[in-house]
């Protein structure tokens, strides 16, 4: 593989120019001196780097350094040195600051593609590789040639794990709803009653964390076994809020094309709220993924599940929810995304069963200094079967809406982590007063991608 990543950056055009400069040497009493302008001395230096005489080079792209608006070929010459003598580790950081102050320097990008292979990180290696597919700079023969490597990287790729850890300020951590006073039906009578203070919403921080991972091993030709796991919680003070949720998922994923793939997963769920197991889920997720030219890609998802809910019964049934997202690089270095869903909840109860349909959309990427970024939004519609009695005596409806933005700086790492915002909103606006909630939530953690 490394062989192929090779072949690539020899396609992209090598170093900045082609040949040294021939200059010339005043000398006196024996001692010659040579004045180059900085143009001369990056050429004299990048010949020095093609020619393999890195020690030689060192010096001048020191001096190189020096010049006012030589800094971006000199770091870049150091770290290509350092990759092309095998000192992967040194060039990765020298690329990842090159890049934290300009993101769309795509040949750079490709530079930290190839050391990071060197430092067996192939999951950032594809990253990088994928962005700089996306950026639209690409000859056609090299980004034929990125398309080669990333497949081969995808097919060899054993394993993934993200886990990050932080604490949530938050504004309504049980959930519950934001009014005061509710109507209750009696029979004909309907009446105001003024909750109290335990079925409102409380704020409080919690700890919070959550973990991604999972395993794409070849079995045949194309096709791959997918193993994963999805873990996350929030631990409050005392018990009666704690939410954690595991999933488990495994199946196998088909390549039809170096474009497209289509899955089949058969996945199970369990939730505990308050200490206690509230719910177990079993089911298929099934998907595809069809890239659009070079910078946008379109997937489709379909996820059914059965439900057994151990609080209360109602709420046990069936779920399902189709899901569709297309993607699209509108710059080198931001993907937009925009997306439609529907979902539909046939549970015991029909005052609890709902159909909802929805959009969602974002835009993520990479800024100056080393910041990345998301954006999303999402609104919906949902409708439910039967009236809940006690509240209204005509069925539920909801507007929900909900927001989020996540900034975070991968150019400061410890031990590998880097600090990591969310800021995200939620509300649901429903026709019965009982179930309105709004809630805020920040979350400050430290995120690690292997």
């Amino acid at each position: 593989m490394r062989g192929l990543i090779v072949a690539a950056m020899m396609l992209c055009a090598g170093l900045a120019t082609p040949a040294a400069a021939q200059h010339q040497a005043k000398c006196s009493y024996g001692i010659c001196h040579v004045r180059l302008t900085p143009d001369q001395l990056l050429a004299q230096a990048e010949a020095m780097v093609r020619d393999r005489r890195f020690d030689e080079a060192a010096p001048l792209i020191a001096a190189l350094a020096q010049a006012p608006d030589m800094k971006l070929q000199s770091r870049f010459l150091a770290g290509f040195a350092a990759s092309e003598q095998g000192h992967y580790d040194h060039a990765a950081e020298t690329f990842k600051a090159i890049l934290a102050d300009d993101p769309s320097q795509t040949r750079v990008r490709l530079e930290l593609a190839r050391a990071m292979l060197g430092l067996g990180q192939t999951a950032s290696a594809d990253r990088q590789f994928r962005i700089a597919q996306v950026s639209g700079e690409l000859p056609p023969d090299v980004a034929a040639a990125i398309r080669g490597a990333r497949q081969v990287i995808r097919s060899r790729r054993a394993w993934r794990l993200d886990l990050d850890v932080g604490i949530a300020p938050d504004s309504n951590i049980n959930n519950a709803t934001a009014a005061d006073r509710i109507d209750v039906n009696f029979g004909d009578v309907t009446l105001p009653i003024d909750l109290d203070s335990g079925a409102q919403a409380k704020s409080g921080t919690g700890q919070t964390a959550s973990l991604n991972a999972g395993a794409r091993v070849p079995v045949a030709g194309r096709a791959l076994l997918l193993v994963g796991i999805d873990g996350q919680g929030s631990n409050y003070s005392g018990r009666a809020y704690d939410d954690f949720s595991l999933q488990g998922a495994a199946g196998i994923e088909r390549h039809l094309s170096d474009t497209t793939s289509i899955s089949v997963e058969g996945l199970a769920a369990q939730r505990w709220f308050g200490g206690s197991l509230a719910s177990r889920q079993i089911g298929v997720r099934t998907g595809a993924q069809l890239g659009l030219g070079g910078n946008a890609r379109l997937g489709l998802q379909l996820d059914t599940r059965r439900t057994t809910a151990l609080f209360d019964s109602n709420w046990s049934g069936w779920q399902a929810g189709l899901y569709a997202t297309a993607e699209k690089a509108v710059a080198p270095t931001l993907v937009a995304s925009l997306g439609g869903f529907a979902r539909r909840d046939w549970l015991n109860a029909a005052a609890y069963s709902s159909t909802e349909l929805g959009i969602t959309t974002g835009l993520g990427g990479e800024l100056p200094m080393g910041i990345s970024f998301g954006l999303s939004g999402n609104i919906s519609r949902a409708v439910f079967d039967a009236p809940t009695e006690l509240f209204s005596r005509d069925p539920r409806s909801d507007w929900r809406y909900g927001g989020r933005l996540t900034l975070g700086n991968r150019a400061m790492r410890v031990f590998g982590f880097s600090p990591q915002v969310t800021l995200s909103y939620n509300r649901n606006a429903s026709s019965i007063a009982y179930y309105a909630t709004d809630r805020l939530r920040m979350r400050f953690s430290v995120a690690r991608y292997f």
